[in-house]
């Protein structure tokens, strides 16, 4: 198609992965045209962003996917899909568990899952096409993004042709990657942190290292720490129980796919020799970059185009996701009507905070830390010591997992003490909190509270009977809220009589109710201020 009359939407979303597909589904399921655009047209078969998280697995709840997404794994649900730590080679016989996210289940509404990102992106289209306000174009690029005060213009063009077109709306959302046209186009800059290390991404079929990996049932990642490489990870990672592996780990500067014998790398890695049949041989540059903004007048950037970094903990994707969920529901309410001038820029507010501390104070710190205990403790020099420490770490690993709780504490639209700002870092509680994410519970009715959550507001009303102010305000405002009765239970588990439970099911305000000011609560949530 050449250049014709524009085509308009409300929101252009350019990238179609797992963040722009996710984003334009909640958007859709709201009611709000998007027009997505994709380069390629299916899902790209490279096993990356494999780990999600419980939280993740939420958003495809309420996205009308998780049954479809648990049914397209690759590995066996009875099989398992924990990860392991070892030292030295893959085989040794120190190793422990590693990321046990099953710690942290009591907090979540579903439980994590783990297949790789093309069987992901697969379900999320799948749900995609369903939705009537949304049109995706695949095997487009964009070429341009221009904006000015009352909308956006992206020029596209059809890969491998010469089709043009030109789309417009009033926002537009960049999900295309670390090198992201939008985030370019816009004039955002990034803040870059490099490392200075070439990684390889082996993708390869091994019937042998099937083998070898059955002593070690129930685990699907696995993460070698070697001396040599000073904290710097060689990973292993199943992509089924048929023999395909991934595996990430660093290489000398301008080594090419011709240049290494990339066989002889993974016996070294693993400690013993195997059949290898490789399937993907590509590299990548370790380092961590962030946007210094993620909004520039109309224009937003979301996912890889929004942050980066290396693919240690599965903090990619969920991150990516969590992007989406949270400004879904601020473009809709933009778009409705209901929001306030602060709300979209709460999006960067809340979320790129978030991102940097779990750049600092989970992935690099986890780089920092395996420096320095490689470089402290060695079996060979004091086996004691080695141990004591080893065992240490086990520990250590487990408390990882438990204070990686995101969180919007300090956020201009949460009602409660100050807080340090969002962050990463926090703790699992059962106790509504502002600015933290929800508990589930189960209520009166039998249901769970995350069966009964709204698109808008909901108010959790524990005892039934003091919804009326706030039920009167949203009518004032135009905001819409569901109320919920949420029982005793529910009150001693999360030490309020009232939650207002926002709609990407973070908590923006808890109290007893008696006194609150519901208008000037549910103003400021909405980003009105108050």
């Amino acid at each position: 198609m050449n250049a014709a009359s524009p085509d308009s939407s409300q929101v252009i979303i350019v990238g179609g992965g797992p963040v722009g597909t996710g984003l334009a589904i909640a958007l859709g399921q709201r009611g709000i045209r998007c027009t997505l655009v994709e380069r390629y047209l299916q899902p790209q078969p490279i096993p990356k962003g494999q780990n999600l998280t419980q939280r993740t697995m939420e958003h495809f709840y309420f996205w009308g996917a998780e049954k479809e997404l648990r049914a397209a794994r690759t590995i066996p649900k009875e099989y398992g899909i924990g990860g392991m730590t070892a030292y030295g080679t893959l085989l040794s016989e120190y190793h422990y568990d590693w990321l046990q996210r099953e710690l942290v289940r009591p907090f979540y509404f579903t439980d994590n899952e783990r297949l790789p990102q093309y069987a992901t992106e697969a379900v999320l289209r799948a749900r995609l096409a369903q939705l009537p306000s949304v049109q995706a174009v695949y095997g487009w690029t964009a070429e341009s993004v221009e904006q000015d005060e009352s909308g956006v213009r992206v020029t596209i063009a059809e890969r491998g042709g010469e089709g043009r077109r030109v789309l417009r709306a009033e926002y537009a959302v960049g999900c295309d990657g670390s090198r992201s046209t939008v985030r370019e186009a816009a004039g955002i800059t990034q803040t870059r942190s490099d490392h200075d290390r070439l990684m390889v991404l082996l993708v390869f079929r091994s019937e042998g290292l099937n083998e070898l990996l059955k002593r070690y049932p129930g685990k699907s990642y696995y993460n070698v720490l070697h001396p040599e490489l000073r904290g710097y990870w060689q990973f292993f990672g199943r992509v089924d129980l048929e023999g395909t592996f991934f595996f990430h780990a660093p290489v000398p500067v301008g080594t090419t796919k011709d240049s290494m014998d990339f066989a002889a790398y993974l016996h070294r890695a693993a400690g013993a020799e195997f059949d290898v049949a490789f399937q993907h041989i590509g590299f990548w540059d370790l380092r961590f970059a962030i946007a210094d903004s993620y909004r520039k007048g109309r224009i937003f950037v979301a996912g890889d185009a929004a942050h980066s970094h290396p693919p240690y903990g599965g903090y990619g994707i969920n991150t990516g996701l969590e992007d989406a969920a949270n400004l879904a529901w601020k473009l809709a309410a933009t778009l409705q009507g209901w929001a306030g001038p602060g709300l979209l820029d709460s999006y960067d507010a809340e979320r790129r905070p978030v991102f940097a501390s779990t750049a600092a104070d989970f992935i690099e710190k986890s780089i920092h830390a395996d420096r320095d205990f490689l470089a402290a403790f060695d079996p060979a020099r004091d086996k004691h010591a080695f141990e004591a420490e080893w065992t240490a770490r086990q520990s250590g690993a487990k408390s990882e997992v438990a204070s990686f709780e995101p969180n919007y504490e300090g956020s201009p639209i949460v009602i409660g003490p100050p807080g340090r700002g969002p962050s990463a870092m926090g703790s699992h509680s059962l106790a509504a909190r502002p600015g933290h994410h929800l508990a589930p519970q189960p209520l009166p009715s039998g249901a769970n509270v995350f069966e009964v959550l709204g698109l808008g507001f909901t108010l959790l009303d524990m005892k039934g009977s003091g919804a009326g102010p706030f039920a009167e305000a949203a009518g004032r405002l135009g905001v819409p809220l569901t109320v919920v009765e949420g029982g005793e239970a529910a009150r001693a588990a999360y030490a309020a009589t009232q939650v207002l439970v926002r709609p990407d099911q973070f908590v923006a305000w808890a109290g007893e109710g008696q006194g609150a000011d519901a208008a000037t609560i549910l103003a400021r949530a909405a980003g009105r201020g108050g």
